[in-house]
């Protein structure tokens, strides 16, 4: 029996996985997000573990003998936070997360410093990643910054707390502007130009590889057994893709999920930073993956499902379901830029923008433009996907909280014009591949532990309405243009 924990933006999920591929048991515990200030987004780590003890809990009532069962706990997480310690191993500061748009100027002063940033670590230096978000402590709190012995990332923060380990692996550490994504080792000119050194780093494996063992006193505390491994485990979306057996190169996803993501795995470094593409190391060894990342993709739909009145938001996907092709074209256009964007745009201050409204607009047209717009914005980051030509892309799934809604995983395929695949258990990609990565440290087999979930369906992309996702993409575009830089 295999424990996943997935550290997410929104919940905590565990998942207990058989070696005979069954889903056991999941449990979720809730988590907020503070924004103290325009821009910022934070949560404490402290709310991480006692999130941690509410699943651990919940599973120890409900699955007894199977907890009792766990060989090993992969991690899953969201990427690129910033947990700070001090030498204590104390946590200093709420941890800025994700999707914190702060950075800015840092960003513009770390590219400054290092000309080959692109070169070395695969990606632009945005707000979002952890580097930038150091420079804003040394300058905005040194006395914080000061006391900085150690920097772990979300996931690797609840692994130090259940070992007492201060350890990453490659596909996270990649989100952090420190890697050297192409050697998979930290880069001490990257870490110099943010006043750090690789004392302040957590040591490397390879997500499938084990990298600590949960403190004894936990195991007794939860019911589990003795010597219980940790795997390396990975970044949220590399742990999606393991989750979903999507691990051979041409292999990808699309996730709607708080954020959205496009993802399809490579067997070499392929960056593409000029039109802010991620290049980031997978969860297994000698593995990469491309992604492009938008900030507000399942999260824009709940917005918009409680500022226009909706039940819930899938109601506001009924309402947007409802409109018949031919009316769409007249429906408002909407810029899903609620807390900034990355790709393609790398713009921390682009917002969001209802544009085009008449008399004649009611619920059902507000939210057609709604998901359209998010849809659009993923489509413009699967554009700056660079495959070379011996590399197909071979597949590609839907995953995360919105694939629950057929309607809208057929517009993406409608818009993106590519099949899309929706796979058994694809909202637990992120726990489901936590717990598959434990399997592969316990000694499983990657072909097997990684193997497709069965099909559910297979969504082909219409030939109607070509021309009118075509058309209305073109304007979506040239809205954002002729608004860059009105954004302030």
């Amino acid at each position: 029996m295999y424990l996943g924990l997935d550290l997410g933006t929104s919940e905590l999920k565990a998942l207990l996985l058989a070696d005979d591929h069954r889903i056991v048991g999941v449990a979720r515990a809730h988590l907020t997000v503070e924004r103290p200030h325009p821009l910022w987004s934070e949560q404490a780590p402290a709310q991480w573990w006692s999130a941690l003890e509410e699943v651990m809990r919940a599973l120890g009532k409900s699955h007894p003998e199977e907890l009792a069962a766990v060989r090993a706990i992969g991690l899953s997480g969201q990427m690129h936070g910033a947990a700070l310690l001090d030498a204590e191993g104390e946590v200093l500061r709420p941890a800025i997360l994700w999707n914190d748009g702060r950075s800015g100027a840092q960003c513009e002063a770390l590219t400054r410093a290092v000309p080959r940033l692109g070169e070395i670590a695969g990606n632009l230096a945005m707000p979002g990643f952890t580097a930038p978000k150091l420079l804003w402590v040394r300058e905005h709190e040194p006395e914080v910054f000061g006391r900085v012995a150690r920097v772990l990332l979300p996931k690797d923060w609840l692994r130090f707390m259940l070992s007492g380990e201060a350890v990453s692996e490659m596909s996270d550490a990649a989100g952090t502007l420190w890697l050297d994504v192409g050697a998979r080792d930290w880069s001490d000119e990257l870490l110099a130009a943010t006043g750090l050194t690789r004392a302040h780093m957590p040591r490397l494996v390879e997500g499938s590889e084990v990298s600590a063992q949960l403190k004894p006193e936990l195991a007794v505390r939860w019911g589990l057994g003795n010597d219980v491994l940790i795997a390396g485990g990975a970044g949220d979306n590399a742990a999606s893709a393991v989750g979903m057996g999507l691990v051979e190169p041409g292999q990808g996803f699309v996730s709607l999920g708080t954020s959205g993501v496009v993802f399809v795995s490579t067997d070499r470094f392929l960056p593409n930073p000029a039109q802010a593409m991620h290049a980031f190391c997978h969860a297994l060894p000698k593995r990469w993956h491309q992604m492009s990342v938008m900030l507000s993709a399942a999260s824009a739909v709940s917005w918009a499902a409680k500022t226009f009145k909706f039940v819930d938001e899938a109601a506001l996907l009924e309402a947007a379901a409802s409109l018949p092709l031919a009316e769409r074209e007249r429906c408002p256009l909407f810029l899903p830029y609620l807390s900034g964007e990355r790709s393609p745009h790398n713009n921390p201050e682009a917002q969001g923008v209802l544009f085009g409204l008449t008399h004649a607009h009611g619920p059902a047209e507000i939210a057609y433009a709604v998901v359209e717009g998010v849809s659009f914005g993923l489509r413009d980051g699967f554009d700056t996907l660079r495959l070379p030509a011996d590399m197909p892309l071979r597949e590609v799934a839907l995953v995360g909280g919105g694939a629950r809604s057929v309607w809208w995983g057929q517009l993406l395929a409608d818009i993106f014009q590519v099949p899309l695949t929706l796979y058994a258990g694809s909202e637990t990609g992120g726990a489901l591949g936590a717990a598959r990565l434990a399997w592969l440290a316990d000694g499983g087999d990657v072909a097997e532990v990684c193997a497709l979930p069965p099909v559910k369906r297979q969504l082909v992309p219409a030939k109607d309405g070509v021309d009118v996702h075509m058309a209305r993409h073109a304007r979506f575009q040239a809205l954002y243009v002729a608004l860059r830089d009105q954004f302030r």
